[in-house]
């Protein structure tokens, strides 16, 4: 797929309310926002200032996101109405071309389990990230979805307390 990171901005600002309507940065720079301060207790520095420049992801990084994403909608076993309306709605808003959309209707046919998305994270601040767009996904409004994030953590060897960070920060 062309770029993912345009599809990954593009799902987390449909999610609508809350923490994704504030992300005038783009959802890479809010994910790695709420990855920054999982992992250090803290707000990150403003860019320009020593800041990290969280936009600047691999695109192997955001295709890994992407997939995490993906996984999430489809955790409880049924992508809904509303769920499908988002996908299509940064399908659209991200330009995606025609083989984007297949990509993404055979992760949607056939989502990575949480293994085959963890088998390839190897720091901590990645494993973070990828957490926080899987979280952004969703509301874990079903047994399967929250289980499905308890099991992404705990692949990814995210620290709890970082889990629970980003899960206040989304929640809140």
């Amino acid at each position: 797929m062309a770029d993912s990171r345009r599809m990954v901005d593009a799902l987390v600002r449909s999610r609508g309310g809350g923490l994704a309507s504030g992300a005038a940065l783009g959802g890479l720079a809010l994910i790695g926002g709420l990855a920054f301060r999982a992992l250090r207790g803290a707000e990150p520095p403003a860019p320009g200032k020593g800041g990290p420049d969280f936009t600047a992801v691999a695109e192997d990084e955001a295709r890994l996101m992407l997939r995490a994403m993906v996984a999430a909608t489809s955790a409880d076993g049924l992508v809904d109405a509303a769920e499908r309306r988002r996908l299509q709605a940064a399908v659209s808003e991200a330009g995606l071309d025609a083989d984007g959309q297949s990509w993404l209707e055979r992760e949607l046919e056939s989502p990575a389990d949480v293994d085959e998305i963890a088998e390839r994270v190897t720091a901590p601040d990645a494993a973070a990230r990828i957490y926080a767009a899987a979280r952004l996904a969703i509301d874990p409004d079903t047994l399967q979805e929250r289980q499905f994030l308890k099991m992404l953590a705990e692949a990814l060897d995210l620290p709890a307390d970082a889990a629970n960070r980003i899960e206040r920060d989304v929640a809140a």
